[in-house]
C-alpha cells in the first residue's frame, strides 16, 4: 500500500550561501524527490523562508524535518499537509499571438480560467495565472492547441492558517530563556 501524499515543509533560515545544497542533500540522501522549490525573505527581518513539496509518508518527512532543523543555518524547519496552509503558484504562458487575433477563442480561455495578459506584442502574448497546480495545468492543456512558444511555473508559495507565523512563537520562546537564563546567571553570582 503506498501511503505517501504531497507535503509542504517550509524552512526559515538565517540567508547563507550553501545552505540551499545542505537542504537538498537531506532529501536526496533518503532518495526523495523535491517536487518544487521556492525561496524568499520572509515577514520577520532577516529571516528567508522556504517552501518545499514533497512526496511522501508522513514518518519519513518528519525525519527530514528533524534532520534539517540540525542545520547551523535553520532556525525552525516545519511540515504542512495541503488542509494546513493556503497555497498558490504562479505560471507564465507565452503563446503566438496569431491566433488571439483569430476569432477570439483564445481570449475566452484566458477570461474563463481568470488568467490576466501580462504583455501583448506583435509577436506574441504572454499569459499569467495564479492558483493550484491543476489550475495552471488545466489552461496550458487548452492553450497547447494553440501553440506554447515558452512555459514556466513556479514551486508552491504558502502561509499557514494559523493566526501567527509559527516562527515568531519559537523565537518569543528562545528570547524567554535566554532572558531567563541571562537572569539565573546574574543571580549566581549575588
Amino acid at each position: 500500500m503506498d501511503n505517501n501524499q504531497l507535503f509542504t515543509v517550509t524552512v526559515f533560515t538565517e540567508n547563507q550561501a550553501g545552505l540551499l545544497n545542505q537542504i537538498s542533500i537531506v532529501f536526496y540522501r533518503r532518495g526523495l524527490n523535491i517536487e518544487s522549490l521556492s525561496v524568499s525573505p520572509s515577514s520577520i527581518k532577516d529571516v528567508h523562508k522556504f517552501t518545499i513539496t514533497c512526496w511522501s509518508n508522513r514518518p519519513m518527512m518528519e525525519r527530514v524535518v528533524k534532520q534539517i532543523e540540525k542545520r547551523v543555518d535553520v532556525l525552525r524547519s516545519f511540515l504542512y499537509t495541503d488542509d494546513e496552509i493556503i497555497y498558490q503558484e504562479v505560471a507564465l504562458y507565452k503563446v503566438p499571438v496569431a491566433p488571439m487575433l483569430d476569432g477570439g477563442a483564445v481570449e475566452r480561455i484566458i477570461r474563463r480560467h481568470n488568467a490576466r495578459i501580462l504583455d501583448f506584442t506583435r509577436q506574441y502574448v504572454i499569459v499569467e495565472k495564479t492558483g493550484h497546480p491543476d489550475e495552471t495545468e488545466s489552461l496550458f492543456e487548452e492553450l497547447k492547441a494553440y501553440g506554447i512558444l515558452q512555459f514556466v511555473r513556479s514551486g508552491r508559495v504558502a502561509v499557514t492558517k494559523s493566526n501567527e507565523e509559527l516562527l515568531t512563537r519559537y523565537l518569543d520562546e528562545q528570547e524567554r530563556r535566554r532572558v531567563f537564563e541571562q537572569g539565573k546567571e546574574d543571580n549566581k553570582w549575588c
